[in-house]
């Protein structure tokens, strides 16, 4: 990995030996903080990115909607671009149009080729690691295994601040990801969970097909067994561009999250009854992440997941952060590190401007109005939302107040009665509530 690792710590700005100065100190190294890392260093900012394993390789499936990659991105991270489906319950298919699927190794290197300028940290800190100096921070990194924060400790003995680096920043970015080490959210919230397993695309050929990315395949994965919940997942199916395929059951949201056991049952179950057999050395995904975070506070910046762009009705949230990271990283150079209080006011207006603040509140409600839905309502919902291309307005552009809008309309439009009734409720809710 290009870029000054772990190196040997600078003295700081009063002279204290051991603690590392910069004008911006990244928290977490993944596509958001490493993107913005190195936008920061080429930009002309002091920067060091803390991540727990800065050698670790990254296994996480990441995709977009093509409209949504920044110009900036080489060509080559897309590893393949797919036409999309949704698969209704009855069957019936409909074109969602081009997807993205990218690829994860070229993204990584692609990103670690750009931290020439940046000190790369191994190490993580929690919330009460981070307290203001001054105008300044001062920032406790704990080495990799340790769990951060000032009850830090080995095992079993006294707290272990004598293993913690000191990062001395004028600014701070928390891009730990969702939920956030800083402000991790409570027990039994809404989460998106998926089970998958990657397999050749002659294997999955039953139920995706070349050229093809099945978005969401709302087909029962087989009769209901004891232990199963009522709630309904999907079949989530990738190509990765090298003749594999990632064929993921997922369940889209619940409160809490639905478990991971049951929903790797449903995909071999699923899988059976469509005559897909999965080889036992194939390779497996989990996921299991937050998708109603609110806004964080002002200090530290979020950004990525963190802050939070994940889209709650798809769960991405890296291109969005690709594209945002090199502006982030100018309006921080236009203040920092003379100016700590107005790179702070900037980050904010950047990243949530009016429309995107609006839009952030109708993906909310829009996630609440599925969460309190019945069960047997949410794949009509999801056949009206890919009625027509309205819908896909709905999952991009964090900002379009007016094709979000737009994409709500068409919805409710192509929804089956029963549907409508429960939407009507939910936004008369969300009305009364002042939202």
């Amino acid at each position: 990995m290009t870029g000054t690792t772990s190196g040997t710590a600078s003295s700081s700005r009063s002279g204290t030996p051991g603690t590392t100065v910069a004008d911006v100190l990244v928290l977490g190294g993944g596509p958001a903080g490493r993107a913005l890392a190195a936008a920061c260093a080429e930009a002309g900012l002091r920067t060091t990115l803390a991540d727990p394993a800065p050698e670790r390789a990254w296994t996480a499936t990441y995709c977009a909607w093509p409209e949504e990659l920044p110009p900036h991105l080489p060509a080559a991270m897309v590893a393949t671009r797919p036409e999309a489906v949704a698969v209704l319950p009855g069957g019936g298919t409909r074109a969602l149009g081009p997807y993205a699927v990218l690829d994860t190794a070229g993204l990584r290197a692609h990103l670690d080729a750009r931290l020439a300028g940046v000190t790369v940290l191994a190490g993580r800190a929690a919330a009460d690691d981070v307290r203001p100096d001054g105008h300044r921070y001062r920032v406790r990194l704990h080495p990799p295994g340790g769990r951060g924060g000032s009850g830090d400790a080995g095992d079993g003995g006294a707290p272990r601040d004598d293993a913690a680096r000191v990062v001395d920043a004028a600014l701070v970015v928390d891009a730990t990801g969702a939920p956030s080490r800083l402000r991790p959210g409570p027990a039994g919230g809404t989460e998106q969970t998926a089970w998958g397993v990657v397999v050749d695309e002659r294997v999955a050929a039953p139920v995706v097909g070349p050229g093809e990315a099945v978005f969401m395949d709302w087909r029962s994965p087989g009769p209901h067994r004891p232990g199963w919940t009522d709630w309904p997942t999907f079949l989530y199916a990738v190509p990765y561009g090298d003749g594999t395929v990632l064929l993921e059951e997922t369940s889209l949201a619940r409160r809490p999250g639905l478990g991971l056991p049951e929903l790797r049952d449903r995909l071999a179950a699923r899988l059976a009854g469509a005559g897909v057999t999965v080889p036992d050395d194939a390779p497996v995904e989990r996921v299991r992440f937050p998708v109603d975070t609110p806004r964080g506070p002002r200090h530290p910046v979020g950004f990525g997941a963190a802050t939070p762009l994940v889209h709650p009705a798809t769960g991405f949230s890296v291109a969005p952060a690709l594209g945002l990271a090199p502006q982030l990283a100018a309006e921080l150079a236009r203040h920092l590190p003379h100016d700590p209080a107005a790179a702070t006011t900037a980050a904010r207006r950047l990243l949530w401007p009016r429309s995107a603040r609006a839009v952030h509140r109708l993906r909310r409600h829009g996630l609440r109005t599925v969460l309190e839905m019945p069960p047997r309502l949410v794949p009509d919902f999801f056949d009206a939302f890919f009625a027509g291309r309205s819908g896909r307005a709905f999952l991009t552009g964090r900002d379009d107040l007016t094709g979000t809008l737009a994409g709500m309309a068409g919805v409710f439009r192509a929804a089956p009665p029963p549907v409508r009734a429960h939407m009507l409720r939910s936004a008369a809710a969300f009305h009364s509530k002042g939202r």
